[in-house]
């Protein structure tokens, strides 16, 4: 399959005053256009940052990332900001919703960044996905009117109106009920399946067993990985890294 992700020797080194932390020590990966990978990872093991350098959020201290054929560690914060707009999807556990602006113009806003010519096709597709999404009836409310696993689903469509490369999903039901939590799930499933690649990080056993392959990492290093499916076997892994 095609390579849409390659992570080479990828270190973050951070620095507070005269003490520095290893928070990435040399981590390589490749993720395949169509993949949903999940990254666990205990808390401060590095799963958050490495998920913040392949989206170009944060620059590596070392290594190589290509996504799309692009090494964001070359590019600067215009470019990096251009690229992520027109290839990234974020998904986040907080939402990170405007609440002064609707439902409809929350989704939209990221498509009219790129570009303002085409508001009505950004309409269309932001409806389309309001549709897709079960919350077409809530276009016209603000966020704080709104549930949330509703929330979530406008999130999700945000993160979708520019027909991302590679969605990136930061807890996504980290801040939900469980039934929210599986619905939003069912939903990044429902997209994969239909060919958008995913990475996810996650804390949760029961979503990472929704993903294709899941990657475990700890003190900055990828030390395993196995197939999805089964939370039951990636909670023991996971209770095996303590």
């Amino acid at each position: 399959m095609n390579t849409l992700v390659r992570v080479e020797k990828l270190t973050k080194v951070y620095k507070t005053g005269e003490v520095t932390f290893d928070a990435l020590k040399g981590v390589s990966l490749d993720i395949s256009a169509g993949d949903f990978i999940a990254v666990m990872g205990h808390s401060g093991s590095g799963k958050s940052t490495l998920l913040h350098l392949v989206g170009g959020l944060d620059q590596p201290t070392g290594g190589q990332i290509r996504v799309n054929g692009k090494m964001l560690n070359a590019m600067d914060e215009t470019a990096l900001a251009k690229f992520r707009r027109s290839h990234i999807g974020f998904i986040f556990q907080f939402f990170n919703l405007i609440d002064n602006l609707t439902v409809q113009a929350n989704i939209e806003l990221p498509a009219l960044l790129v570009s303002k010519k085409n508001k009505n096709a950004i309409r269309d597709r932001s409806t389309r996905l309001l549709e897709r999404l079960g919350i077409i009836s809530q276009a016209n409310k603000h966020p704080w009117e709104l549930s949330g696993g509703q929330q979530q689903r406008v999130a999700i469509a945000r993160s979708l109106i520019n027909t991302p490369t590679l969605l990136l999903a930061d807890e996504p039901t980290g801040n939900l009920d469980s039934s929210s939590g599986q619905e939003v799930l069912d939903i990044m499933t429902e997209f994969n399946e239909q060919g958008q690649t995913i990475l996810m990080v996650t804390h949760d056993p029961v979503a990472a067993a929704k993903a294709k392959q899941v990657l475990f990492i700890h003190d900055g290093l990828l030390v395993d990985c196995m197939s999805g499916g089964d939370a039951k076997r990636i909670a023991q892994r996971i209770t095996d890294l303590k």
